[in-house]
């Protein structure tokens, strides 16, 4: 005798893989979303950090009474050189880079609005979840160093 079980299954495969790719694709959207502003931040992170230590080689004997100017942008400069690999499409400006020397603290601050990044991709509103990725105002690294 013969059953008519694969008939009754013709389709059960399209139903499963959509089920499972809508899974997928959002697993992999937000994978993808969150590791490019984790990214921005580390490198952000990284140049401020690397402006201060390259501000520290201006000598203060020959700098003179622009000895903090010199400092803040040779720090400024450093900067915008660690983070030149970001693409134009990302709408980073230098003007985003800001370096301050207060009495005897120089102070290296990048800040990007997120709002920049929907130029890159946008943001996807997930149902129960939210927006992803749900990212603050702005990403800001600050590093300073006092002497």
């Amino acid at each position: 005798m013969k059953t008519s079980l694969p008939r009754k299954q013709k389709g059960a495969a399209a139903i499963e893989f959509a089920l499972v790719f809508g899974i997928f694709f959002a697993v992999f959207y937000g994978l993808i979303s969150y590791s490019l502003p984790m990214l921005l931040m580390q490198s952000f992170n990284q140049a401020a950090a690397e402006a201060v230590r390259q501000a520290m080689s201006v000598d203060p004997v020959t700098a003179g009474t622009a000895y903090g100017t010199q400092l803040a942008n040779r720090a400024k400069t450093t900067a915008i050189l660690q983070l030149d690999w970001i693409p134009p499409s990302f709408q980073f400006t230098d003007d985003l880079i800001s370096a301050a020397y207060n009495g005897t603290t120089l102070t290296v601050t990048i800040s990007y609005p997120t709002s920049r990044l929907n130029s890159v991709f946008p943001t996807l509103v997930v149902p129960g979840i939210g927006p992803v990725p749900n990212l603050p105002t702005y990403l800001t690294a600050r590093s300073s160093l006092q002497f």
